[in-house]
């Protein structure tokens, strides 16, 4: 019997990827593909899948908020996160919200054929290239910031508009802007140019 497996990705490329890639493996089959994290948050309210491939970066809800909404409906899909972050904070906290896998969108194809087998078998996967990252980032501000205020902040530091930020999330423009002070408080800041340098040097932004 096949494993059934859910891909989402906000970029219709890499999606048709991994769905070509595990299309030629016999005993996998894609059953459906979403672009956002609240299209995967629904369908798995009446839907059942053996293994969930999620991007971390999306528009609107991100991947780590739908993993952790996900895991508190009992949603025990084995959920495997993929990043184009090499950032370690964003790592624990998705093994801390209930991923079973933690994928470089730069690993090698075989490498998430092999994280699909893993995590069946109970196991936690990281990409081989990550694994040496966990603990490097021990005491950083934002790791005390929510799921939510953590998506957030990386909209804020890609320069997305508090509008379009509310928008995205299903919120008022004024909650965006008081999930900003407290963002700002936490991370001792003062105005968005300060927020930008913290990202860019804790790496929490999409290298180009």
């Amino acid at each position: 019997m096949s494993l059934l497996v859910v891909i989402t990705d906000d970029h219709p490329v890499v999606r048709s990827g991994y769905k070509r890639l595990l299309s030629l493996e016999s005993d996998i089959e894609v059953i459906t593909e979403f672009d956002n994290g609240e299209d995967t948050y629904n369908w798995f309210q009446d839907h059942a899948a053996d293994v969930l491939i999620m991007d971390i970066s999306m528009p609107g809800v991100g991947g780590l908020e739908t993993l952790k909404r996900l895991r508190a409906k009992k949603i025990n899909t084995k959920i495997i996160m993929l990043s184009m972050h090499d950032n370690p904070t964003l790592i624990q906290q998705a093994l801390d919200f209930g991923a079973n896998g933690f994928l470089s969108k730069s690993s090698e194809p075989d490498e998430l054929i092999n994280a699909i087998s893993y995590v069946m078998n109970d196991e936690v996967v990281i990409s081989k290239d990550l694994q040496g990252l966990l603990g490097a980032n021990d005491g950083a501000l934002h790791e005390q910031l929510s799921a939510r205020e953590f998506g957030i902040l990386l909209k804020l530091a890609e320069g997305v508009s508090a509008k379009d930020i509310a928008a995205q999330f299903h919120l008022s423009p004024k909650t965006i802007y008081n999930y900003q002070t407290q963002i700002y408080k936490k991370l001792a800041i003062e105005n968005g140019a300060q927020l930008t340098q913290y990202a860019i040097q804790n790496k929490l932004l999409k290298s180009n």
